[in-house]
């Protein structure tokens, strides 16, 4: 999904992950309609939003555990939380409190809590945001997981429409400048939808 500042990438995003209400429209997401089926759905999702969605005064352990009760996940969660923190490079970090992370360390246990109850659709807000070359290589493997629908936000036309299926660009004002198959749009056009004058 691309498009400018304000074009409403993020809350289309957020209503396909039930935090926000639609005001009009219609919304499905693995056949279940949006907002009324929203309790079927959320236990199916993986979110990363702008924001880390993780308890400051935790650790990330206990931030991590705690989401896993959210989803009912067993006891050997503590394995899976274990190898999520060494994939990431967070192993050795795992009773720091949250609040004295830096951006990027919180980004990539924000990545871990998105994957740990294996969702079938991934909802991806700038993922890479905050992270260095070396961070966003380590993340980027848990967020492809095969087999998996992921729907990214970005503001990289390049990298977006390289990595895309289908695509969808937003103008000015959230309305559809194009939506379809990704190979079907160039990034000078994309370029023409982020600066009102196409290309």
């Amino acid at each position: 999904m691309l498009g400018p500042n304000g074009a409403g990438k993020t809350t289309l995003l957020r209503i396909l992950a039930t935090l926000l209400r639609p005001s009009g429209g219609e919304a499905s997401v693995l056949d279940c309609e949006l907002p009324g089926e929203a309790w079927r759905l959320r236990g199916r999702l993986g979110y990363l939003g702008h924001e880390p969605l993780l308890y400051r005064d935790l650790t990330v352990e206990e931030n991590l555990r705690f989401h896993a009760r959210l989803h009912g996940l067993d006891a050997a969660t503590g394995d899976r939380i274990g190898a999520l923190l060494e994939r990431v490079g967070m192993r050795n970090r795992s009773t720091e409190l949250v609040r004295n992370l830096s951006a990027g360390m919180a980004q990539r246990v924000a990545v871990c809590r998105t994957v740990l109850h294996e969702p079938r659709v991934l909802l991806l807000d700038e993922p890479r945001a905050h992270l260095d070359v070396e961070a966003a290589a380590l993340v980027e493997p848990l967020l492809a997981g095969a087999g998996r629908t992921r729907v990214l936000v970005t503001h990289d036309p390049e990298h977006g429409l390289a990595e895309a299926d289908r695509a969808l660009a937003l103008g000015h004002g959230g309305g559809v400048a194009y939506e379809g198959p990704a190979a079907g749009i160039t990034t000078a056009e994309v370029r023409g939808i982020y600066s009102g004058e196409p290309a």
